[in-house]
């Protein structure tokens, strides 16, 4: 089984490759050990839906550049109800139901804006946004001083190998 990214343009602002970028997305997920069935949510929101969620549930007013939503719960159980036992008689194959990892949710306006004020490119700018919402779906934070530094290592080693630097 493959991990499967469901990428999805929603702005129209920049143009987005949103293959590149679920490419990037899965490679990242590999690396960090994600095996098996397993579905992520890659979509791509303009500035408007971006202030939206960031007030609902960051309680942040305006737009940001990336949201990660780590799907929390365990798969509900395979098996028969109400025991949860096995398939039932016979010898059928259980099916392997896909792990949902979570959704990350990126803003190419605000990251274009962000990628100005790094004064880095707006490709090399989506790439860590990429990268840093597949780390915190992994749960990966940046609260505290020392896990900033950690996962901002990570994600240097991630675009290090993963990530390829279009030339203009």
């Amino acid at each position: 089984m493959s991990i499967d990214i469901f990428a999805a343009d929603e702005q129209s602002d920049v143009t987005i490759d949103l293959v590149r970028w679920s490419e990037l997305a899965r490679a990242a997920l590999d690396e960090e050990g994600v095996r098996g069935a397993a579905e992520v949510s890659l979509i791509f929101a303009d500035e408007v839906s971006m202030a939206e969620l960031n007030l609902q549930f960051m309680g942040k007013s305006g737009p940001t550049d990336v949201l990660s939503f780590p799907i929390d719960d365990e798969p509900a159980p395979t098996g028969r109800v109400p025991d949860s036992g096995g398939t039932g008689p016979g010898d059928a194959p259980e099916l392997e139901i896909p792990q949902l990892v979570g959704d990350i949710v990126i803003c190419p306006l605000v990251a274009r804006a962000n990628a100005a004020e790094h004064e880095c490119s707006l490709d090399d700018e989506l790439a860590l946004l990429v990268v840093h919402g597949v780390l915190h779906l992994l749960g990966w934070d940046h609260e505290v001083d020392s896990e900033a530094e950690a996962m901002e290592a990570r994600e240097a080693q991630l675009l290090a190998r993963h990530y390829t630097k279009v030339s203009s």
